[in-house]
């Protein structure tokens, strides 16, 4: 845990940016392009893969290319711990993150591998992998192919949820899974005058105005000092 000493000392050392959230633990593939770890769904930024529905031709034979990105990133994913830094969630409540295990970023390992397109505002290790893999015509360099986007476009018209409100609180998570941000850990502990010990999860409704007592990285530790999890 850390006192709130040192996060005062980290807010008078670093200028002022939009937060970021780091998500630590292992995940799953939901498609090409979108993660669930333990219940929360993260979009890997910088990159767009085919819809798992999505179906492109080689050599004059369908290729369910939208299948095999996703079969793809579960093999990445696979018996890893997944770190995703975000500071934002896009128009379906999915965070939007750049995540990694310990060796490789997972969007730019499915760019270069052919099954997901370098956004046009990616960063230049992403277009480069972009532009080898299609001079090598892997994956969807090698087929003929709707970009992901179009594909969506005529396909999924009516397909888009509610947009999350700001004052929703996440999924709720396992107690494993470690909360930070740029000036360490971010579950704000709070004691009432009441004598009540309550922590605050990012994105719960009373975070931002919570003045914390201490800090932890998980749930657990939190809940080992004596915290229980605010209830909204």
């Amino acid at each position: 845990m850390i006192k709130f000493l040192f996060l005062l000392s980290a807010l008078i050392a670093v200028p002022q940016a939009a937060a970021a959230q780091v998500f630590e633990g292992t995940a799953k593939a939901v498609d090409g392009d979108t993660i669930d770890m333990t219940g929360m769904r993260i979009r890997l930024l910088h990159m767009d893969a085919p819809e798992t529905a999505q179906n492109c031709t080689v050599g004059g034979e369908v290729w369910n290319c939208g299948t095999d990105a996703t079969s793809a990133l579960a093999s990445l994913l696979s018996d890893q711990t997944i770190s995703c830094v975000s500071a934002t969630r896009d128009m379906y409540g999915r965070y939007l993150a750049v995540c990694r295990t310990r060796i490789m970023d997972l969007g730019e390992q499915m760019v270069a591998q052919g099954l997901a397109i370098a956004a046009d505002d990616a960063p230049e290790g992403y277009r480069a992998a972009g532009e080898r893999a299609k001079s090598l015509k892997l994956g969807l360099w090698n087929s003929e192919f709707q970009m992901p986007r179009d594909w969506r476009a005529e396909n999924l018209p009516d397909s888009k949820p509610a947009a999350a409100p700001r004052t929703s609180a996440p999924p709720r998570p396992t107690a494993s899974r470690s909360y930070r941000n740029e000036f360490g850990c971010a579950i704000k502990g709070n004691r009432s005058r009441r004598g009540d010990w309550i922590y605050h999860l990012p994105g719960q409704q009373y975070y931002s105005q919570t003045r914390p007592e201490e800090l932890f990285c998980s749930e657990a530790d939190a809940q080992a000092a004596g915290y229980r999890r605010s209830k909204v």
